[in-house]
């Protein structure tokens, strides 16, 4: 049974496990694999993308840039970002960085291209130097020793990639940053997020034209972005702790359990338990 939503992380919300410096994630997906859902956001970490085989387009920052095989997408903390994938077979790592590890390292010199989203396409060598390093990171839990040289190194070599030339994307990047506050309240606290005219008045903006921005910037309603957020928040958390289905509904500011329910399996073709144990046994047994 194709599981699309649990083979693509790339769009969720992220929220690294308390200590944890890094998480590295290996993705591979069938012929099966569909059309990639967009959804525009944001979260602390910094995120690297190594691609393998890949089709499809990266936006970030006002920008989209075409993916192809072996390309390399890039992301600093905080900026709004979204990849839309075409059908079929595909695979990709992705390494996750803690915002202040990842700020930090992006102050050494070689490093400044990190400060900026960029996409970038490594030649064959570079691609196996690339990949190597990233082979041996994946093997260490992110309290080693080894960890963070590595990293380094991984960084290092990244940004040795010639760019990908990006196509500016029509539309008024100021009032994307004015949109901001209100998506940044909605991330530190997704069970209390504001209500549409509290959202407006955190970026100082009447309510009709926050709405109408919101929407022209985003591609959809506040309401259901939020609601779009904590489902994926959800769905993390679904698979990465042992919570209860109750106290993860409550804790992202779901009504009830039966709601949450309802709007998750809609969302995801599947109940939240169906989808917790489709995916540690996908976790138990990663696709070849």
């Amino acid at each position: 049974m194709p599981l699309p939503h649990l083979d693509r992380p790339l769009c969720e919300p992220v929220e690294l496990r308390p200590g944890t410096g890094l998480r590295l994630e290996r993705v591979r997906q069938g012929a099966d694999a569909g059309i990639t859902t967009p959804f525009p956001h944001y979260h602390d970490v910094h995120e690297l993308v190594l691609f393998g085989n890949v089709r499809g387009d990266f936006l970030a920052d006002g920008w989209r840039y075409p993916l192809e095989p072996g390309c390399i997408a890039f992301v600093p903390s905080m900026r709004q970002h979204d990849f839309t994938l075409e059908p079929g077979p595909r695979d990709w790592v992705l390494l996750q960085v803690d915002a202040i590890a990842g700020e930090t390292l992006a102050r050494e010199p070689g490093l400044e291209r990190l400060a900026q989203a960029f996409c970038a396409l490594p030649g064959p060598r570079l691609r196996q130097r690339i990949g190597q390093i990233a082979e041996w990171l994946g093997e260490l839990r992110s309290d080693d020793p080894l960890a963070l040289p590595l990293l380094t190194a991984l960084l290092h070599a990244t940004v040795r990639a010639p760019l990908i030339e990006g196509d500016k994307l029509p539309g008024d990047s100021d009032s994307l940053e004015r949109l901001r506050p209100a998506i940044e309240r909605l991330r530190r606290d997704p069970a209390n997020a504001p209500a549409a005219e509290q959202a407006a008045a955190l970026c100082a903006l009447a309510p009709a034209y926050f709405s109408r921005r919101f929407k022209q910037q985003i591609g959809m309603a506040w309401s259901e972005y939020v609601r779009t957020h904590r489902l994926h928040l959800a769905s993390q958390r679904l698979l990465d702790s042992d919570r209860t289905v109750s106290d993860i509904a409550y804790g992202l500011g779901f009504s009830t359990p039966s709601h949450f329910g309802e709007l998750f399996h809609r969302r995801f073709g599947m109940t939240p338990m169906e989808y917790r144990r489709a995916g540690r046994a996908r976790q138990a047994d990663p696709p070849g």
